[in-house]
């Protein structure tokens, strides 16, 4: 597949220039996540009007340019599965690249698939199959065969075809504004994961009390911040089974924290103190966030209403060509008829299915049903959509 291999700054600096003078770039990357604190970026594959470039990081180690241009207004900016490309950016410059296009999402929006990997994407809106062979690459290896730069750039050598079929499709279905609004939410949402301590999703901290979480929340920030110090991933510094333990044991005393197996070799060994450490902030530290507030249980109803509605409504979304998974789980379903029937703890946030386009595709239909104006009934039990919801 012709293209350029960018391995010198005055290159780089050269393929910059095409993006700033042009009005859509697409791009994508090739990573090692599983040896390093933050995944590895290996490669990057860039399409720019009719011109392919990699990008080689190995050879040209200052890819800031190449961020911020991609940060400019001005552009839209093509992409599928955005999450860890939009990580690279942040991680770079602080700023997300401008104008994106997440074809995976967009794709959801006129097709009921959600997420839809790459290749799926491709064979759906332009009938074509996309070269396959090179999933196990180590990217960190050096130097490339031609094929796997040719299944690397098979990444980039479709985005601007399904840009285009997918924006029209969206736009015949009046869908662009809230394509528009999801594409925000989901920057918003990568922006914000970062920052976001995640220590209730340590296996096995679900059946912690309070006291036990303290412990649990005090090892896990330390995890986090030994495993960016030395580059690893937080579960090779200490593993959840490990923290689990010593919140279940509540001790802070070294000997005690030494004698329990898996905590005696290597690194483990030398941070026994600041292990200790944590366990004992942790038991010291107030616990007032961390008891749970109880509330009243749901009445049975209402998860009957929410078993009822979840096919029905995934049976509309279907028939609307909207992908169920991105619209609403059965929880938002359960969550807007708790609200609505008054069962909603005082202090819940409003319903995902009360307002934006969420609501004006299922919400509404939702509180139809709910007041007795609308009904389900079956269509036609032989169609693949054999439910239907009308007027009362």
């Amino acid at each position: 597949m012709p293209h350029e291999t960018v391995t010198t700054p005055e290159q780089l600096a050269q393929l910059c220039e095409k993006i700033s003078n042009a009005d859509r770039v697409g791009f994508d990357t090739e990573f090692v996540s599983e040896d390093t604190f933050r995944p590895q970026l290996c490669l990057v594959q860039v399409i720019v009007g009719d011109h392919l470039a990699v990008i080689d990081p190995q050879q040209v180690s200052n890819l800031e340019p190449f961020w911020r241009v991609l940060a400019e207004e001005g552009h839209t900016t093509v992409v599928h599965a955005a999450r860890e490309e939009i990580n690279f950016s942040l991680t770079a410059i602080d700023t997300p690249p401008a104008g994106i296009f997440d074809t995976q999402l967009a794709a959801a929006f006129c097709s009921t698939e959600y997420p839809a990997a790459y290749s799926s994407v491709v064979s759906r809106f332009l009938g074509k199959k996309v070269l396959k062979g090179e999933q196990r690459t180590d990217w960190r290896r050096r130097p490339l065969s031609d094929e796997q730069i040719n299944y690397a750039l098979e990444d980039v050598r479709h985005l601007f075809p399904l840009h285009d079929t997918i924006a029209k499709r969206i736009e015949d279905h009046g869908r662009t504004d809230w394509l528009t609004t999801e594409t925000a939410e989901f920057l918003t949402e990568v922006v914000s994961f970062r920052d976001r301590e995640r220590w209730r999703k340590v296996s096995g901290a679900g059946n912690l009390g309070p006291r036990g979480l303290a412990i649990v929340r005090e090892l896990w920030r330390w995890r986090q911040a030994e495993a960016e110090r030395r580059d690893l991933p937080p579960k090779r510094v200490l593993r959840d089974d490990l923290i689990i333990e010593l919140a279940k044991r509540r001790t802070a005393k070294a000997e005690k924290i030494r004698a329990v197996r898996g905590m005696q070799y290597g690194q483990l060994k030398k941070a026994t103190e600041a292990i200790a450490e944590c366990v004992q902030r942790g038991l010291d530290a107030s616990t007032d966030d961390l008891v749970s507030k109880g509330g009243k249980a749901p009445p049975p109803q209402l998860n009957l209403l929410g078993q009822f509605l979840t096919p029905a409504i995934t049976s509309i979304c279907r028939s609307e060509n909207m992908a169920a998974s991105l619209t609403c789980t059965a929880t938002d379903i359960r969550d807007l008829i708790a609200h609505r029937l008054g069962f909603a703890a005082a202090d819940a946030a409003e319903p995902a299915l009360a307002s934006g386009w969420r609501a004006h595709l299922v919400g509404k239909l939702i509180d139809d049903l709910l007041v007795g104006k609308k009904s389900i009934r079956i269509a036609n039990p032989r169609k693949e959509h054999p439910l239907t919801i009308e007027p009362v």
